[in-house]
């Protein structure tokens, strides 16, 4: 039986696009795995960017999600991602996200885009606004 929260584990169907696959998660860490598919490549052969921004992004969203009360929702309203190594085709790339900030209102996190040789291909930041009912 999975350890993993349900609010985690039914992720959206753009992160089952991807192919994302939640491994573990809490309200302070979510560690995901992405099979890095030619679908998913650029023109180089490698992880496109904007797969990586998609899964840092749900990733952020997920971990909000485990630190919302009920009735809350979230939104991100600002995202920065560094790249620093390309992710090759046929690879699995993991992803770590872990805050930075909790607040009443927002919450930061950083997600570490990861090969399968453990080097750090990206880096992203990413600010989640907590939606309060009334706010929706």
């Amino acid at each position: 039986m999975s350890d993993i929260p349900p609010i985690a584990a039914d992720q959206p169907a753009f992160a089952r696009l991807l192919g994302l696959r939640i491994v573990s998660a809490t309200p302070d860490r979510v560690e995901a795995e992405l099979e890095v598919t030619e679908a998913l490549g650029n023109r180089n052969g490698v992880l496109h960017g904007g797969a990586i921004m998609g899964l840092a992004d749900n990733l952020g969203g997920t971990a909000t999600f485990l630190n919302l009360r009920e009735g809350e929702g979230t939104v991100t309203v600002e995202s920065k991602t560094g790249f620093f190594r390309p992710v090759p085709l046929g690879t699995t790339a993991r992803a770590v996200t872990e805050p930075l900030h909790k607040g009443r209102k927002t919450i930061v996190w950083q997600t570490r885009i990861l090969r399968e040789d453990g080097k750090l291909a990206a880096m992203v930041t990413q600010t989640q606004m907590v939606l309060r009912p009334e706010d929706r």
